[in-house]
């Protein structure tokens, strides 16, 4: 029994680990946002990551190519929703609001994930889902207002949140995509190949845009984004999955706006305010409550 808890225990560091991870990687998103351009460190970050894995899965991936080939597209959408809109959108958003702002939102995940859930897995939410989303909406809303619903009518000044807002969006499709779907392809082999198709899709943007040169002010950023949050903190997720379960899993991604908030105060000096206090707690008040008897989509997801 007492070997029991201590694996269950040594289980829960695992989702623990991947969303600091991963409130990491949102504060040196804001970080490196002056010293390199979105589609720049979005490339080099899954370059690099293209780059790791390939002595390990070139060989795998061509063992299972006829199930590769299979479920191609479905790949290159999750591809484009999971590592580029996613992604894009946050390393954009950086540049015009705070990593704490990105945290909060970003934990809006659930919420999106339930009303998506409805239009493409037909899943009628149930009333905790209801009143929680509403709940959540207006928390993001207050936040984003900076507590005066009177600032949301200032233009230009929440681009940034707006931004976010939609990054998030497009990562619950792609939490919904991998449950309707749910592909027979070992996690390591999709993670790769989606890789390969973010790759794809960056070489417009590189060709028309260029790539900014890596130096010595922003190559720790690539480095960290390319190796942490795009391959280690996935695969811990996965293990947790494995281990504890997808929907006890995704509970933990409601740390990510507290320990964003902690490594943006300390590290970037950004200060947490009572209007993050007052709609953070609504924010996830709403989504512990949204999550009360239903099902969560993202738990299998892997994260950006």
């Amino acid at each position: 029994m007492a070997l029991q808890n201590k694996t269950v225990w040594w289980a829960i560091g695992l989702p623990l680990l991947a969303v600091l991870i991963w409130s990491m990687n949102i504060a040196v998103t804001r970080y490196v946002a002056d010293y390199i351009s979105p589609v720049s460190i979005s490339f080099y970050r899954w370059l690099l990551a293209f780059i790791l894995l390939t002595p390990f899965m070139a060989t795998r991936v061509w063992r299972e190519r006829a199930l590769v080939l299979q479920n191609w597209k479905k790949l290159a959408v999750l591809g484009a929703f999971g590592m580029v809109l996613y992604q894009g959108l946050g390393y954009s958003a950086a540049h015009y609001t705070t990593a704490t702002n990105m945290g909060i939102i970003n934990a809006f995940i659930p919420i999106f994930t339930i009303f998506v859930s409805i239009v493409i897995l037909k899943d009628i939410p149930n009333r905790f889902a209801v009143i929680g989303s509403i709940l959540s909406f207006l928390g993001l809303l207050y936040v984003m207002a900076q507590g005066s619903l009177s600032n949301l009518m200032q233009s230009g000044g929440h681009l940034g949140d707006v931004m976010m807002v939609l990054a998030v969006f497009f990562y619950a499709f792609y939490g919904v995509f991998l449950k309707k779907w749910q592909l027979k392809i070992p996690l390591l082999i999709s993670l790769y190949v989606q890789i390969i198709f973010a790759l794809l899709y960056h070489l417009p943007f590189v060709l028309w845009l260029g790539l900014d040169a890596i130096d010595q002010h922003n190559v720790g950023s690539v480095l960290y984004a390319g190796i942490f949050p795009s391959l280690i903190a996935p695969l811990l997720w996965m293990l947790a999955v494995q281990m504890l379960g997808p929907n006890r899993t995704s509970i933990f991604m409601n740390l990510m706006p507290v320990f964003t908030a902690i490594i943006a105060n300390i590290w970037l000096a950004e200060a947490w305010t009572i209007y993050h206090s007052i709609g953070g707690m609504v924010i996830l008040l709403g989504i512990v409550l949204a999550q009360k008897k239903t099902v969560a989509a993202t738990g299998l997801s892997l994260k950006g």
